[in-house]
């Protein structure tokens, strides 16, 4: 039994190493300046899918960000389908070569992101309530810029290795604040 397990995950632990790079997407335009586009009001739309692709919870969320130089504090007021709501505050720094670092309340640690030309890669482990308890799920969280206005969200969420489902997201930018 133990030894189903380690092969287990080492083939989950390869699979992760063959996914798309963030500099996979250098070439692709338009080009993404986070501390741009996340400055200001905007607006998002989504839903949690389980690992069928099952629709979970929609929600919406109301977002204001404030840049001064390389860091950003992002909030981010969530309500969703069931009438929850839920306020994270996101506190971003800007390092170089279009990496980003990001803490939050209920972010485990530290979140570690990279941007390079339309896309922008985000890992994070999220303290996530889930009947009663506390879960503690990692993102792979891609953004992709469309246009001036529109970012699209696809985030898989795991724990121990194993997908339990997916965020999508559609943000939209308001205007400048």
């Amino acid at each position: 039994m133990k030894l189903i397990a380690v092969i287990l995950a080492a083939c989950t632990m390869l699979a992760s190493c063959a996914g798309p790079q963030v500099r996979d997407y250098a070439a692709e335009r338009p080009l993404l300046d986070l501390r741009s586009y996340l400055d200001g009001k905007l607006i998002a739309h989504g839903v949690f899918t389980d690992r069928s692709g099952k629709v979970i919870k929609r929600f919406v969320v109301d977002i204001q960000g404030v840049w001064q130089g390389d860091a950003g504090t992002l909030t981010e007021d969530f309500r969703y389908s069931d009438g929850s709501v839920q306020r994270r505050v996101w506190h971003l720094t800007r390092g170089e070569d279009g990496r980003y670092e990001g803490r939050a309340d209920d972010v485990v640690g530290t979140a570690a992101g990279q941007q390079a030309g339309n896309a922008f890669n985000w890992r994070y482990t999220l303290a996530l309530p889930v009947d009663g308890r506390v879960w503690e799920v990692q993102f792979d969280d891609w953004m992709f810029l469309v246009d001036e206005q529109t970012m699209l969200n696809r985030a898989a969420m795991s724990k121990f290795g194993l997908h339990l489902g997916d965020v999508t997201l559609s943000f939209t930018k308001l205007g400048a604040r």
